[in-house]
């Protein structure tokens, strides 16, 4: 069935590209911050672990509506490990488990997104002519900047 919602087959294309790469993104970081949760050692383990975990939650609905806003678009949602692996433009491994380590390496992620959903606020409005996949993108980037102030927050 044809989708008539005012964007373009192309530029619908060029929107779930990008959301796709997003969607990989959110993936691998859900992963590390699952991996920091059961992983953390230290004195502060048991509220590292709690917050860790509140992280992963969080990150978790962001996947699901990401994956649904590729849906909304008229695409198909990639749901590989291989395929995010593929589109991720993170890093996977952590290999130290003291709260400070992961929580540098997860704030480095989530700024890496920031900067990739900020770059795509303007593209997703103007030249894609998707205002609503733009709000939706400026919402998930103040959520992303928020956690990062948290982990920030937690390094002083």
């Amino acid at each position: 069935m044809t989708i008539n919602i005012g964007i373009t087959e192309k530029n619908r294309k060029h929107i779930t590209n990008e959301l796709s790469k997003i969607l990989a993104d959110e993936f691998v970081l859900f992963t590390k911050t699952k991996k920091a949760h059961w992983n953390v050692e230290g004195i502060d383990f048991y509220e590292k672990h709690n917050f860790f975990e509140a992280q992963a939650n969080q990150i978790d609905e962001f996947i699901d509506n990401i994956a649904e806003r590729i849906r909304t678009l008229g695409h198909y949602t990639p749901a590989s490990l291989k395929s995010y692996l593929e589109l991720t433009q993170l890093a996977e491994p952590i290999s130290k488990y003291d709260s400070q380590s992961l929580i540098n390496a997860l704030l480095a992620d989530h700024e890496i997104i920031i900067i990739q959903l900020r770059r795509n606020i303007n593209i997703f409005a103007n030249d894609y002519d998707d205002p609503g996949t733009s709000d939706f993108i400026t919402g998930l980037m103040k959520d992303h900047e928020k956690m990062a102030w948290f982990l920030r927050s937690l390094l002083k």
